[in-house]
């Protein structure tokens, strides 16, 4: 069996999700399932609470923020436990048989970068518990842990539908060619209608990169179209997603710096907050 896919759940309605996109994707793949709920620092206790307190105040009082703060992080343990337990059915009842489940404490960061090295996939809701819907914000932690992991990250959507069809965003980058040779190879795709899509640029390059894109597939017996179009990236891909019946988008994921996309924003950004389908993102 080859490495497990990481499953992280949270308690939102994107948990039940990212456990049946899980489970699908491990069906396919021929993986193991381990779903991960990581407490943040803030709902474990402080290891010296005396430092947080003014002088002068009653030791009464700080022996009851003590044990305050060691009831709200039992409280966060269980609820992780039961959280866990749910997903892990979850997983089960869709024919997974190879499920295991961790109860983490400190910054997802820390637990991504542990796991990584082992892991196949990483599978992580687009919203978290404290996402604002009417604003299509996205998760806190989504950002931080496609920009960290090396391996490929699979956004789960709100609900799980059958993946049929497959838009990759083929811009002939690093991350691109990646996502190519990863298709061509990965027992996820076989069977899947897949259409390589180019967006603005019709120049012979442009041609060149996809027409190898699409050779390497069929070299590797997979099917797959390809089509170059202009306009905007964003409206271009989004709208092709919604109106053609697409599935699964798979593009790379943030190709330029940090501070850059912070003052124009990205593609990979607009992509996960608009399109109402699961993203396959990889570095």
């Amino acid at each position: 069996m080859s490495n497990p896919l990481v499953a992280f759940v949270d308690g939102s309605i994107y948990s039940k999700s990212v456990c049946e996109h899980a489970a699908w994707l491990a069906k396919r793949m021929g993986s193991s399932v381990q779903i991960l709920h990581v407490l943040g620092r803030r709902e474990t206790p402080p290891s010296d609470l005396s430092g947080a307190i003014a002088l002068g105040t009653r030791s009464a009082l700080l022996e009851q923020l003590s044990e305050l703060d060691a009831q709200r992080a039992k409280l966060a343990r269980e609820r992780g436990r039961v959280i866990l337990e749910d997903a892990q059915s979850i997983v089960l009842k869709a024919g997974v048989s190879q499920v295991t489940t961790r109860l983490v404490s400190g910054d997802i960061l820390e637990t991504v970068g542990e796991l990584e090295a082992g892991a196949a996939m990483m599978v992580i809701g687009k919203r978290g518990e404290a996402a604002d819907f009417a604003k299509l914000h996205l998760g806190s932690n989504l950002e931080r842990v496609v920009r960290a992991s090396q391996k490929p990250v699979f956004v789960a959507s709100r609900a799980f539908r059958p993946i049929g069809k497959v838009l990759v965003a083929f811009d002939g980058g690093v991350s691109n060619i990646k996502a190519v040779d990863h298709i061509a190879v990965s027992p996820l795709f076989r069977g899947l209608d897949i259409t390589l899509l180019t967006v603005g640029g019709e120049g012979d390059d442009t041609a060149r990169k996809l027409d190898y894109a699409r050779g390497k597939l069929e070299q590797a017996g997979v099917s797959a179209v390809s089509e170059i179009r202009n306009g905007q990236p964003e409206v271009v891909i989004a709208s092709a997603v919604e109106r053609e019946g697409f599935d699964l988008l798979v593009m790379g994921a943030y190709g330029h710096s940090r501070i850059r996309n912070l003052l124009i924003g990205s593609t990979t950004t607009e992509m996960l907050r608009s399109c109402m389908v699961p993203v396959l993102l990889f570095r």
